[in-house]
């Protein structure tokens, strides 16, 4: 949950870090204070998603280039900002001398030796869209270790999640707000194929999960939030319990699997959109379930999903090909410049060309009106 921010006085705190060099996975905090008032659009979050991967091209082109289109999972996540977050018109304003949150964690060995070498040179600033974010200080949230250590680490056959921002899975081509424990473990079970080394049966495990993993206690919440360059998603905040059942134990290395793969949870979040603030997930219980999210973003969120709805009815009935692609870039260049944003600003975050996404914008808006 977005903890309450602290004025801050105005000096720069001295950090370094150091791990082991054989760290697969590791979570950072950073404290990032403007140095005035500053004011975002809703969809930041792709912004501080462009920034880090800037950071990683600055000295590894070819890394960057693997984070960002590689077809495999993210070995990476990042949070959005934690911290007093406001309202202000069309836009989100962060309060001058006020310290935020922010989270990156890596998933990999590749990823933490970058971010060994990164700390050691961290720029002074975050500059996110024109909003100057001083980095305060840095520091070890999730502490570093290897997938075989988490594996080998002692079993837990109950344990708590809680999800601190909106979290949703995909699901028949839809969002899914729910944590059953099929889709929740898949969604871990593939970051630990990917980058473990050590695979698993995903059909047998998932199955497995399906007949002995229990809820036992659970508390949530759902919302519409944005989330990445595709529009809106509906997530839910909140905690969950979960517990091994009796007969469990007759495949004690699945057992192991779901303990080490609950403590892989805060370093890989949970679902999808993880590299854009969604799924942030801590162990634990918490009977605070609700997220802190300006009204602003939950105003353009629902905005994208009603126009997606209608764009995509209407593309169905001219028999337009791949109807829920369209339909969503169109929505989602609409309600932002509908919220006041430049075409510019919204083709560099979409990483579309201009004119691509000045074309979309007038076709939506003739869509719109002969719906009327």
């Amino acid at each position: 949950m977005p903890r309450r921010s602290q004025k801050t006085p105005n000096i720069i705190a001295p950090y370094k870090l150091t791990w082991p060099p054989d760290t697969e996975l590791i979570g950072l905090e950073f404290e990032l204070v403007p140095a005035k008032d500053c004011y975002l659009f809703p969809q930041y979050t792709i912004g501080l998603h462009a920034w880090f991967l800037q950071q990683v091209g600055s000295t590894d082109s070819e890394f960057s280039a693997y984070l960002h289109d590689g077809e495999s999972e993210k070995p990476f996540t990042i949070s959005a900002l934690n911290g007093e977050i406001i309202s202000s018109g069309r836009q989100i304003q962060l309060s001058a001398n006020t310290s935020y949150r922010w989270y990156v964690t890596a998933l990999s060995n590749r990823v933490q030796q970058w971010m060994a070498q990164w700390v050691e040179n961290l720029p002074e600033v975050l500059d996110l869209k024109n909003a100057p974010l001083q980095i305060r200080s840095v520091k070890i949230a999730h502490p570093p270790t290897t997938y075989k250590q988490l594996l080998e680490s002692e079993l837990n056959e109950t344990f708590a999640l809680k999800f601190l921002s909106p979290t949703s899975f995909r699901r028949k081509g839809h969002h899914f707000p729910l944590p059953v424990p099929v889709n929740v473990f898949h969604s871990y079970l593939r970051r630990w194929n990917d980058f473990s080394g050590m695979s698993v049966d995903q059909d047998a495990f998932l199955a497995w999960v399906d007949d002995y993993i229990l809820i036992t206690r659970c508390q949530l919440i759902t919302a519409k939030v944005l989330a990445g360059k595709k529009g809106a998603v509906t997530g839910f905040t909140g905690a969950i319990e979960l517990s091994l059942a009796k007969d469990a134990a007759k495949q004690p290395e699945f057992g192991q699997l779901f303990s080490a793969l609950g403590k892989l949870a805060p370093y890989c979040g949970t679902g999808h959109k993880t590299t854009f603030g969604l799924g942030q997930t801590r162990l634990g219980w918490s009977s605070q379930v609700v997220q802190d999210i300006p009204d602003v973003q939950t105003v353009l969120a629902k905005r994208i999903e009603d126009l997606t709805q209608i764009f995509k009815a209407r593309r169905k009935r001219t028999g337009g090909d791949r109807a829920d692609e369209i339909a969503s870039k169109w929505a989602t260049i609409l309600a932002r410049r509908e919220m006041g944003e430049s075409l510019q600003v919204v083709a560099e975050d979409l990483e579309m060309p201009y004119e691509t996404v000045k074309t979309y914008v007038k076709l939506a808006r003739r869509a719109l009106k002969s719906e009327e």
